[in-house]
Formats: C-alpha cells, structure tokens, sequence
C-alpha cells in the first residue's frame, strides 16, 4: 500500500463532494489518499474495520466468502460511495471480503472520529444513510442477479458498472479474474467472453477487456445494471436536495 500526501482538493467522491464545507474541511483533517493495486485486499471477511474508504478513482469489491474459500462478489463501490462508513457505531468487523477491482486513489479516514463527526452533522448523516441503503440494494439485486442470470448477461451488468467509473474504453481484467468475481468457473468465463467479442461487443486481448458498443452491452445485460443505476441515481439527486 501506498500512502500519499493528501489534497482533497477535488471532492472526486461524490459523498465527500456533497457534504457541507463545513463537514468537509473537518473531515478532510483525518483523511489520507493512499494507492492499492488491482486485487489487493483491503480487509478480510471477518477483518477489523479500522478505517472507511472512499473511493476516489477505484471501485472497491465487497465478496462473499464461503468456509470451502469459494467467493461471489455481492457489491462493488465506486466513487460514489464508501466502505466502512458506521463500523465503529454497529460493529468493527467486516462480513465481506473487500478487494480492489479498478485501480485508483482512495482516501481513508479513522472510523473513530468520522462516527463523532456524523453524530454532529445530521445533514452529512442522512447522505451516508442514504448511500448505505443503496449499497443494500445492490447487495439484494446481486442475489436474484447471481441465481437466475447467464453468465453473459452478468458479465455484461458487470463490465458496464466497471466501464461507469472507469477514465476510457479499456479494463484491465482476466479471465481468472472475472471467474473470482462474477462467481464462475474459468471455461464458462472464457466462453461467455468469446461470444460477447463475436457479437462485436468488446475486445479482449492478454487480459484487456475494450468496450467496442456500449449500447449493444446494455441490451445485452440483465435488467440489474439498470435497476442498481436507478437506485443510485435517485440516491445521489436525494443528496443534493
């Protein structure tokens, strides 16, 4: 891990961003950017929770562990949102596995004094609230998603959520990757990526995944990925009431 001088000048985390200057400029005090590589662990299932993360330019994968060490993500986190934000208020302990799936800045902060400044602030409260609910909502629709949907069709939700937070066309991911994530074995993985690269959909090549026709994509996926946008669209025009 890489910790970094911290700016905080451009507010790229849309909580952070929304927040009042005043809970900002207070927050900001206990915040530090730090860099972590793709598929690096930023805390285990069962894991303390020390600190929250605000993704700046990441996305933040929450998995679902099983005691065979099989695993499914339930959730991703990207700048619009944040990992860990009431542990020290109901409970310093992970449930997930929490692993980063697109490279970029974070900022983290002590979940000590973040609790103190929520309880202060009830505006900056209702934010992270409303952002916490959301983040349940995709945990929800993970669930029918993982259960009742080809894989292709998940690969696709998965892929254009990626394709949202990401700065262009190209992902950086491989097939065993994908298989970790998407909950899959590596053949089906590989087979499901081949036919959406015969369809004209994306590229694929030594582990990079380029996006050739995003709305194709879109028809593509299950109605998940629209379901989670709306849910977090709706999410941040609350926050900006």
């Amino acid at each position: 891990m890489t910790v970094l001088q911290n700016t905080g000048s451009l507010y790229q985390n849309q909580l952070v961003r929304r927040s009042s200057p005043d809970f900002r400029k207070k927050l900001m005090r206990y915040m530090r950017t730090v860099e972590l590589p793709l598929g690096a662990t930023v805390c285990e299932a069962g894991g303390a929770l020390n600190y929250a993360y605000f993704p700046e330019g990441s996305v933040l994968s929450l998995l679902t562990v099983l005691e065979n060490g099989s695993e499914v993500e339930c959730a991703n986190i990207g700048r619009e949102g944040a990992f860990g934000l009431f542990a020290h208020q109901y409970g310093s302990v992970s449930f997930n596995r929490c692993v980063v799936q697109l490279e970029g800045p974070i900022m983290r902060c002590d979940v000590e004094p973040l609790h103190e400044l929520l309880q202060e602030d009830t505006q900056a409260r209702d934010i992270f609230i409303s952002f916490s609910e959301a983040l349940l909502s995709q945990v929800m629709q993970s669930v029918g998603c993982n259960a009742l949907h080809k894989i292709e069709q998940r690969i696709c939700r998965w892929l254009l959520m990626m394709h949202d937070r990401s700065e262009g066309d190209n992902l950086s991911y491989t097939h065993e990757f994908l298989a970790r994530i998407i909950g899959a074995n590596r053949t089906s993985i590989t087979q499901a990526a081949q036919s959406l690269q015969s369809k004209g959909l994306v590229t694929y090549r030594r582990g990079l995944i380029q996006i050739q026709d995003r709305a194709g994509m879109e028809a593509e996926a299950c109605e998940c990925y629209m379901a989670v946008k709306r849910r977090y669209d709706a999410c941040l025009k609350h926050a900006e009431q």
